[in-house]
């Protein structure tokens, strides 16, 4: 693998882990959003990743370890969390309670759900910014040994 496809490797892996902060940052901003344009409480969102060689047909791997094909990460999706269901707390003073029962729909945010992932995310963007330092290096030693 060469150099610039190192660099550009690990450039993918910082721009996803990017976009994850940024996810995590607006799930948390929104944690008490009880009212959206769409309607009802704020819907968690999730980041969804791909390698950059999804299954790869027969006659390209080949190429792929000859050094050809796509690599790095792919953001595939940033879509809802319809998974986790939605919290109810009493609170009959809030507008958008239901006037019934009191209850107010608070979105299906978890703070400690959101820390662990944007510590997972600062892990890994640190972890590819440790590699493209070590890439740099490598480049000026090898442009040191060549000018020897």
């Amino acid at each position: 693998m060469g150099l610039i496809r190192s660099i550009a490797n690990t450039a993918s892996g910082l721009a996803a882990q990017r976009v994850r902060m940024d996810v995590v940052s607006s799930n948390v901003a929104n944690i008490d959003t009880t009212r959206t344009p769409e309607g009802g409480p704020y819907i968690r969102k999730v980041v969804r990743f791909s390698s950059g060689d999804p299954a790869l047909p027969f006659s390209n791997v080949a190429r792929k370890f000859m050094g050809g094909g796509s690599t790095g990460v792919v953001l595939t999706q940033v879509g809802q969390d319809t998974d986790t269901p939605t919290r109810f707390v009493s609170d009959p003073s809030n507008p958008d309670a239901d006037p019934e029962t009191g209850l107010l729909e608070m979105p299906n945010v978890d703070l400690v759900q959101e820390m662990t992932d944007l510590t997972s995310a600062n892990r890994s963007y640190q972890a590819n910014v440790t590699v493209l330092n070590a890439v740099k290096q490598m480049a000026l030693r090898a442009l040191d040994i060549t000018s020897r």
